[in-house]
């Protein structure tokens, strides 16, 4: 592997724990939601820390998708909704991707947005193992 850049982040305490970057830009305590039977506390957790990643990750793949096709990708944004679903004895992730894309025209945004799924790394790490659902709203 040659990285350009390789983030490290350590946890402990599981679910109910903590988690810290080795660099100590993120530093966060965290909490089992109450739906899944937790004490619903104020930490954060990883559904929460992935949805972040990866929405911020996909914007940034939107943003070289519009400039290879010379549109403008100002003012979008784009929110990730990871649900946690039990599967067997184990549990899966899915993922919901909704793009804004003010004053673009939809066919337009909905080929930007499929051109930003295959440019995007959480894209590429999750596709086929995953149901990952995109959709351009308004």
């Amino acid at each position: 592997m040659s990285n350009l850049y390789t983030a490290e982040a350590t946890a402990t305490g599981g679910r109910a724990g903590h988690a810290r970057t080795s660099d100590g830009r993120l530093d966060v305590d965290l909490s089992v939601p109450s739906e899944i039977g937790g004490d619903g506390g104020t930490g954060t957790n990883p559904e929460q820390l992935f949805a972040a990643g990866y929405a911020a990750c996909f914007q940034g793949a939107l943003g070289v998708a519009a400039r290879r096709q010379k549109v403008s990708a100002d003012n979008s944004e784009v929110t990730a909704k990871v649900g946690l679903e039990k599967e067997g004895l184990g549990f899966k992730l899915n993922v919901e991707i909704a793009v804004r894309l003010p004053g673009v025209e939809r066919d337009v945004a909905e080929k930007l947005v499929h051109a930003a799924h295959e440019v995007c790394p959480y894209s590429n790490a999750t596709r086929g193992n995953i149901d990952v659902r995109l959709s351009v709203i308004d």
